[in-house]
């Protein structure tokens, strides 16, 4: 299944294999969840329409977006329902397998719709919203065929009244026959004349071992005898209705097993087209998702498509290589100069750059994000070439020259504007002056044709083609002389600068042979290798100082936001404590006036009284009110002045202590332990600063704090465990409730219980058919495993018998 439909594929196929296509999209195919969605993977092919590849790289945004907001979704269950749709399209009846498939695909549009829900709704709607939005639930027909099958072997009882009524009978014709042929092999007076005293089954039908010699004490039909011969099985006739019972009750059951397939794949058939519409959006979905999951994986971006063709690739990684050890490379073609010429040493990093600007090319082309920094723009042509590696050709008794140039004279023939030329060691192989000629001439005609072009070479004449001629540029892999390695970095601007000599030199080989080999080189040469020389120190410093200047501007603008943000932390903390003083300075007033005039009335009131009696008073009044005052002053001088704070050593505090700031007189928590300068970060409501240990005075420690938690959590568990226990009663009637019902009961009652200390509780759910009492004990096996129970057992007699269960909690 092939989501790419559009007409305009990049048909150049040798391409995809030079450039290691084929491996990126075995990557990607590993990321899906289901068979076909792996499919769909491996049959992604590059596209050259812009609204096709513009929306194949929206989708993989958004599903990534999604990935990281609400984490993976699940496809889990959907299979190829192909024969199954075909065959309901013809009235046919599935098989429960089938049906189950069907059930898992129409689960994982339940998941589906769900996870397209979990998005914000303040969020913009994304191209994924109208495949979510198109999915079909069929809730009816998946609750249909889970209630009915089981397993594919297994169609439950409660399918219909009908098979639930023919397998009661089974189960009874079965009790008897047992019955009766268990009572006569246990009878004494058959003990000798059978082989074993068990009862067996021979061709469907319930038989006893009778040993041969006594084949004519047993009246019945002979089904099979032993290897020796000295057993014969014999179905006796005692239980051969009962067993030709049991035979029509399994044609019986078979028979409405088959009626039941066959409403529900008539069911089904109803809802053919949205089966088919939900298996392929899926399918969809898990390759749109697949997409977004390699892409998370490499660190991927999404590419800016230009329509003039520019790539400007920043910090590009090879997809295939280490993300940990490969060097990113910065690539522009196509703005300032259509063609790049890369020179350099051998191991140095050409090739790689080349095959990198090729396959992000593919990649992006293909709807998938490309390992690259954000803001990464890239072309949008209809055919990419690519000569690149060893093209020698044994079977063609071609050499590796004549391979490359008969690969070379295609490109030529079919290249044109809209297309991306990548050759690798161009006209290498042959004599180096005919080669360099002939290479510039075929860069001369592709770049006169305008064709975008990235050739690598080690010729001299072409780094001197490339100074010369407008809009071609050179590029050079960086070489280390001091480490005799390649640094791996792309450099554009500056041709790569021949380092046979130094190289040989450091190695060991004597200065006599160097300077006579370098006598044989024209001065020219030499001059302009000096040149080169001199310009790649030169860019190398200017790159260094530019990183360095980059690092400071990084840094003021972090210290002048720093400063902003304090600033505006200063003014907001100044504003509210001097609200707070305004607050708290009004209110001293205002009790101190009131404190005045309530003094003034009474005085007024005992200075009509005569006596030691009211002079007693009056004095004793003056000295409340000195003493009242007092400590108004006492208040206002704590409010104006900084409290008083306990000196306090860095080895003091601990990560959860409770603090008071006493330069913003506010409360807060140690978040970080001081550090050199005695500096730690203190969180104070919804502001978190930076603060000396001088400027903190301890208020609560840590083991303080968590002993006040553990006293407040014990003392609300036993105010919970007291209430639950005043209102419990230690037995639950679960009596005409179905299994489903009673269990939703059951298990909010035994955590009230546990809450409430019981040590055990009763359940009433009556004998009836025992469907009830036997759902509830399934359920309390499971509890004892998981240790909520410690067990669990029938009523005594008296206590309601089998009509009750006891739990020991």
């Amino acid at each position: 299944m092939v989501f790419n439909e559009s007409e305009g594929i990049i048909m150049n196929q040798k391409v995809l294999n030079t450039l290691e296509y084929d491996k990126v999209i075995e990557r990607l195919a590993a990321y899906a969840t289901t068979e076909l969605g792996r499919e769909a993977c491996e049959t992604l092919q590059p596209m050259t329409q812009e609204p096709e590849i513009s929306l194949a790289q929206e989708q993989t945004q958004d599903a990534l977006t999604r990935l990281y907001k609400q984490g993976s979704i699940s496809f889990f269950g959907v299979q190829d329902l192909g024969a199954s749709l075909k065959r309901l399209k013809m009235k046919g009846t599935l098989s429960a397998g089938e049906l189950l498939e069907i059930a898992g695909l129409l689960e994982a549009v339940k998941n589906a719709l769900s996870y397209g829900a979990q998005k914000d709704d303040m969020a913009d709607a994304d191209s994924l919203d109208s495949v979510f939005e198109s999915l079909v639930p069929m809730d009816g027909l998946l609750k249909d065929i889970r209630h009915c099958i089981i397993s594919p072997e297994e169609i439950s009882d409660d399918a219909s009244s009908a098979l639930k009524d023919i397998r009661r009978s089974m189960k009874l014709t079965n009790q008897k026959i047992h019955s009766q042929l268990t009572t006569m092999v246990s009878s004494s007076a058959n003990k000798d004349m059978l082989q074993d005293a068990i009862v067996t089954m021979r061709n469907g039908r319930y038989c006893i071992p009778v040993k041969q010699e006594y084949r004519g004490q047993f009246k019945g039909m002979i089904h099979d005898q032993s290897s020796s011969g000295s057993t014969l099985f014999i179905e006796p006739m005692a239980v051969v209705t009962l067993n030709n019972q049991l035979k029509e009750l399994e044609g019986q059951e078979q028979t409405e097993i088959e009626r039941i397939l066959s409403l529900l794949s008539e069911q089904a058939s109803y809802d053919l087209d949205g089966l088919a519409q939900n298996q392929k959006l899926l399918i969809q979905l898990d390759f749109i998702f697949a997409k977004a999951k390699y892409a998370k994986d490499y660190n991927g971006s999404k590419p800016i498509f230009r329509e003039d063709g520019v790539i400007n690739i920043k910090q590009g990684r090879h997809p295939l290589l280490d993300s940990k050890k490969v060097v990113p490379i910065n690539v522009t073609l196509g703005d300032a100069f259509s063609m790049l010429v890369i020179t350099g040493p051998n191991t140095g990093g050409k090739t790689v750059s080349l095959k990198t600007v090729g396959l992000f090319t593919l990649m992006g082309q293909a709807g998938l994000h490309i390992p690259a920094f954000q803001g990464s723009s890239l072309g949008i042509y209809e055919e990419v070439f690519a000569d690149i590696g060893d093209e020698q050709s044994i079977e063609q008794n071609l050499s590796t020259f004549s391979s490359h140039m008969t690969n070379i004279v295609s490109i030529i023939q079919k290249a044109h504007k809209n297309s991306l030329v990548l050759l690798d060691e161009l006209c290498g192989g042959t004599d180096p002056v005919e080669g360099a000629a002939l290479a510039i001439s075929i860069l001369t005609d592709l770049h006169d044709r305008g064709v975008k072009t990235m050739a690598t070479t080690h010729y001299s004449e072409l780094k001197m083609f490339a100074l010369s001629t407008e809009g071609v540029e050179n590029a050079s892999c960086e070489f280390d002389v001091e480490t005799l390695s390649p640094t791996y970095r792309l450099m554009i601007g500056i041709p790569g600068k021949s380092n046979a000599f130094a190289i040989s030199q450091k190695l060991g080989l004597d200065n006599h042979i160097i300077d006579h080999a370098s006598g044989q080189i024209d001065q020219s040469v030499k001059d302009f290798e000096t040149i080169l020389a001199d310009l790649e120190k030169s860019k190398q410093t200017i790159e260094q100082e530019q990183e360095e200047i980059f690092e400071y501007r990084k840094e003021i603008e972090s210290l002048r936001q720093s400063l902003k943000e304090r600033q505006e932390n200063i003014k907001e903390k100044r504003e509210k404590l001097l609200r707070e003083a305004r607050e708290e300075a009004y209110r001293i007033i205002s009790e101190a006036k009131d404190t005045a005039d309530e003094t003034i009335k009474e005085y007024n009131k005992l200075k009509k009284q005569s006596g030691k009696d009211a002079n007693r008073k009056m004095e004793h009044m003056r000295s409340d009110l000195r003493g009242k005052m007092s400590g108004l002053e006492k208040d206002m001088a704590y409010r104006s002045k900084k409290r008083a704070s306990k000196k306090h050593e860095p080895g003091d505090f601990q990560i959860g202590d409770e603090v008071y700031v006493t330069s913003l007189s506010l409360n807060g928590t140690v978040q970080t332990l001081p550090n050199s300068k005695g500096d730690l970060y203190v969180q104070m409501g919804m502001m978190r600063s930076k603060i000396n240990v001088k400027d903190l005075e301890i208020t609560k420690s840590v083991k303080q704090v968590k002993r006040e938690n553990a006293r407040n959590e014990a003392r609300n568990s036993g105010r919970t465990a007291i209430n639950k226990s005043s209102s419990i009663r230690p037995e639950i009637n679960v009596l005409g409730m179905t299994v489903d019902e009673a269990i939703s009961q059951l298990d909010k009652f035994i955590d009230d219980a546990c809450l409430a200390n019981l040590g055990q509780i009763t359940v009433i759910h009556g004998k009836g058919t025992g469907a009830l009492r036997k759902g509830i004990h399934n359920y309390l096996k499971t509890l004892k495993k998981q240790k909520r129970i410690s067990g669990y057992q029938d009523g005594e007699f008296g206590e309601g018998d089998m009509g009750v269960t006891v739990i020991m909690l």
